[in-house]
């Protein structure tokens, strides 16, 4: 009994029925022998290198790939392609969700200057001074994308007073009755004050004049905000007069820290009542909407930060030369104190921009910059977009509300890094040189020497006599080299000019914070130039996230390196090696397009489950030892039903791995796998098929029909699988009967499966059988199922009609009815015996068939009887079936004759 014993545990749980099977005794040791149990060399742990790479290819699949394919190819654009810092598991959760696709990912860069002119003739990219993201921390101008947002920054909130000079018109009347009133603004960046150049409010909603009841003091603000107000000031606030917001218009205020600077009233649509007080402190220079109201309004647009983030001598001497983020914000706010203007301080806990390089926070400073008008291209893009395919489609509305938000994109940059923009300036003028000549050779040089060549080579390369000629431009000692390179998101965003065989890729696949960067520079250059969109379908997945739910910083110490968990860390008893196929895993298994956990708790877990497939693939593998489906498969129309059955289940599930693949939801394949094995293999087919296949002849077609069905779902399965565990998938290949040595998975196509197995007739049957054996099973909880025999009881019908299609004979042993009920005997009739014994357990349902789509339906009732068998067991196969005591049933009696 050694070798059963060994063969139950290599097998695990799979195979325990076979020890139960050959359980010890006399009896039961003189079969061992003539019992066909799994065999195979297949190892039940994974072992990382066990699959010997060379083998298998692997390196030339994509030269073979783009060598032997019939139809078009399918391309997903890989990027962007500049990677912060070394790669860790948030790049491979990207690039192992890029399952099915060749990457475009590297790109002459010198190709961007083409397009870069492109848009300049089309009036879309001009220079302007304008308000943008600036990083004191890099000293460069940022856009959108290069931001990231610290829900944890805290910011000195201030309520300040402008006093009023000059009444609006419309309440002058009142001024002698109120006295002195004074404009309250509420803002967390009090460095911003000296640039103050208006205070704005909103012309469609109520201001009230209130007057304090702690101190008489008379203030303007939003009535709707009174009473938010009067909670933080712990006072009464008495409203003294109410009126339009339009009424305000002509006021003017005194600025709080320049005296003989004197500020309008002035109306804007972005004054919210969310926050503050109603009225919006403006400073053009430092405020996007504020720099809207400055052109609305012909304010001056007057920077008084310079790069380092420093007040300049614009700011004053009091000021000059201190950071606005820390002494000179501490400054603005003494000097505020110093002339009563502050009536409220207060911590405000808020998302602020930071850096994403640098992690440091940013501020908005005017400069003069490169930028494109996406306002012009807003509703170009929007209709494009809508003919893109969004995955997940709740990413749709991100990607539109991005496109609303951005009216100027800020393209150029002040690093010494990057592609240049090929600009020169007159030395005295500071006009542009930039046209069609110039351009054209910069390229030119570019692809010859490289970009870099714009810092090394001297000007004269670039302005040659012949440019400087057709651009009737002066000397070239009156230009001076532009020292500002192209934004990243412009130099990615425009890659698909230079890679992409088609005009548009098949998938762009990248992370949601992408959809402000990567994915809509994208589309904007490509719908400025082509008025298409360079995609067909966007796939945004999650962030990798610490198992706390915690995001990912160096500075937490909480990174982690995917070639730690591929092949260990330096202490393998905390970072063992896990293998890719666990890390390709974990990515497929969760849900990418939400946030994503990995730790050692995910990463087990995801091992445990590659280990019971494995399980079921060896299960699979062992009972195909000796069987070659080339020439011992058996035509679908011979096999017994329920394996006729499997097909068409495993033809379900073909079909809708497929799908998932398809929609890049690699989470629904897993399910789908997972499912099928748990569901309709362990705990279905493979309980009813190891008799058959342990005890019927090697040869005999009930066995081989058996076969060619294991044989098909593990191709099938691992095909489904390859994408996701190409090492398990081609480890499983080399095992595998029916093709020939260096044959290899991934040369030889998808998931095969026929027409022929759909059989929508047959399923009824098998599903009605299965929901009678259900309630069989209900009604002897805990018992063993072979000990019993049943008489199933249908009123005569269609649902007769197909289980008797699996039993013929009133009573069998053998039938496939039998084999499905898992009993030793099942006899099939239309009436219940009326002598049923005192012993029998009778259960009762209904089996609802659905055909031809619902034009055939019928409900029909059932009933079963069971009842303690009266034969004895078989101590070879160890089914009910035999006459007498220790005697061999008749199917091993013949079987064991025939053998001799």
């Amino acid at each position: 009994m050694l070798l059963v014993r060994r063969s139950a545990v290599r097998f695990g749980g799979v195979a325990r029925w076979g020890l139960r099977c050959l359980c010890s005794g006399d009896a039961a040791g003189r079969y061992q022998d003539t019992v066909l149990l799994p065999r195979t060399d297949f190892p039940m742990r994974f072992e990382l290198l066990c699959v010997d790479l060379q083998k298998c290819g692997f390196d030339q699949l994509y030269t073979w790939q783009r060598e032997k394919k019939a139809k078009k190819e399918y391309c997903l654009h890989d990027g962007p392609p500049y990677a912060n810092g070394d790669p860790h598991v948030g790049h491979a959760l990207n690039k192992v969700h890029s399952v099915r696709s060749y990457a475009h990912k590297q790109w002459p860069y010198f190709l961007t200057l083409p397009l870069f002119f492109y848009l300049c003739v089309q009036g879309l990219i001009y220079q302007d001074y304008k308000p943008v993201f600036w990083s004191p921390s890099s000293r460069t101008a940022l856009a959108e994308a290069e931001l990231e947002y610290n829900p944890e920054h805290v910011s000195r909130a201030l309520y300040i007073t402008f006093p009023l000079l000059t009444l609006p018109a419309k309440l002058a009347a009142k001024a002698g009755v109120w006295g002195h009133v004074s404009a309250l603004i509420w803002t967390t960046q009090p460095w911003t004050i000296p640039a103050n150049q208006a205070v704005c409010y909103m012309p469609k909603v109520q201001y009230s004049v209130v007057k304090r009841a702690d101190n008489a003091q008379l203030l303007l603000v939003a009535s709707e905000r009174i009473n938010s107000l009067a909670s933080m000031l712990k006072t009464n606030l008495e409203s003294l007069a109410t009126f339009a917001g339009s009424d305000l218009e002509g006021g003017v205020c005194q600025h709080p820290t320049i005296p003989a600077k004197q500020v309008p009233l002035l109306p804007a649509n972005h004054v919210t009542m969310t926050k503050g007080t109603g009225l919006v402190h403006t400073a053009p220079a430092h405020g996007m909407e504020d720099y809207g109201v400055a052109t609305l309004f012909n304010l001056p647009v007057e920077c008084i930060v310079d790069e380092e983030g420093r007040f300049t001598e614009l700011a004053g001497p009091e000021l000059q030369k201190k950071s606005v983020m820390t002494e000179g914000n501490a400054t603005v706010i003494s000097m505020l104190q110093a002339v009563g203007a502050i009536v409220k301080e207060e911590d405000c806990v808020h998302s602020y921009p930071y850096d994403w390089r640098t992690k440091q926070p940013v501020v908005i400073r005017a400069s003069k910059q490169w930028f494109i008008n996406t306002a012009s291209l807003k509703d170009k893009a929007k209709d494009a977009l809508q003919k893109v395919r969004v995955i997940p489609e709740s990413a749709r509305s991100s990607l539109l509300a991005m496109l609303d938000r951005r009216t100027y994109w800020c393209i150029s940059r002040q690093r010494s890094w990057g592609v240049p923009i090929p600009v020169f300036y007159h030395k005295e003028t500071g006009e542009p040189l930039l046209n069609k000549h110039s351009v054209t050779h910069i390229a030119k040089v570019f692809s010859e020497k490289g970009s870099d060549s714009w810092w090394t080579e001297p000007v004269e390369t670039f302005l040659t006599p012949e440019v400087l000629q057709k651009s009737k431009a002066g000397a070239v000692s009156d230009y001076v080299r532009g020292e500002d390179v192209l934004d990243i998101w412009f130099d990615s965003g425009a890659s698909w000019a230079a890679v992409l065989p088609d005009p548009r890729a098949d998938s762009y696949v990248e992370g949601k914070d992408q959809v402000g960067g990567w994915f809509q520079s994208s589309l904007l250059t490509s719908v400025a130039v082509r008025n298409k969109a360079p995609y067909k379908a966007l796939v945004v997945h999650g962030f990798a996230v610490s198992e706390k739910g915690e995001k990912m910083s160096k500075s937490v110490g909480n990174v982690i390196d995917p070639d730690v968990v591929i092949n260990g860390g330096k202490d393998l008893s905390v970072s063992p090696p896990y293998g890719a196929d666990v890390l390709r895993w974990w990515v497929a298994e969760s849900n990418v397009f939400s946030e994503v956990q990995i730790g050692p708790n995910t990463l087990n877990a995801a091992k445990d489950s590659i280990n019971k497939l494995r399980n079921t693939l060896r299960f699979l593998l062992g009972n195909l030892q000796g069987f070659d489906p080339r020439s011992q498969a058996v035509d679908p129309k011979q096999m017994h039903y329920v394996d006729q059955y499997m097909l068409h289940v495993l033809r379900e599930f073909s079909m809708k791995v497929t799908d998932a693949y398809s929609e890049f939801d690699n989470g629904r394949v897993i399910r789908l796998l997972q499912s099928f094995i748990t569901r309709d293999l362990s705990n279905f087919y493979f309980s009813i098929i190891k008799d058959r296949l342990y005890c019927d002849p090697e040869n005999s077609l009930g066995r081989r029909s058996c076969q060619t069905v294991l044989e098909e779902i593990l191709d099938g399965v691992s095909r489904s699988i390859a994408p996701v565990l190409p090492h398990l998938a081609e480890e499983v290949y080399l095992h595998a009967p029916g093709h020939d040595e260096g044959d290899t998975l991934f040369r030889s196509g998808w998931i095969k499966t026929s027409s022929v197995w759909r059989r929508p007739g047959l399923e009824e049957a098998v599903e009605g059988a299965c929901a009678i054996r259900d309630s069989f099973l209900s009604s002897i909880p805990g018992r063993n199922a072979a000990e019993y025999e049943l008489i199933i009881v249908i009123e005569p019908g269609l649902f007769f009609e197909l289980i008797e299609s699996l039993q013929e004979e009133p009573t069998s042993t053998c039938s496939q009815l039998t084999e499905l009920m898992m009993a030793s005997r099942t006899t099939l009739t239309s009436s219940l015996p009326r002598d049923l014994p005192s012993d029998a357990i009778t259960s009762t349902g209904s089996f609802l068939i659905n055909l031809e789509g619902g034009m055939i339906r019928e409900e029909s009732s059932y009933s079963v009887a069971a009842m303690p068998t009266s034969l004895s067991r078989c101590p070879r196969c160890r089914q009910y079936t035999s006459d007498e005591p220790d005697c061999l049933c008749p199917r091993c009696q013949t079987m064991l004759e025939n053998a001799k």
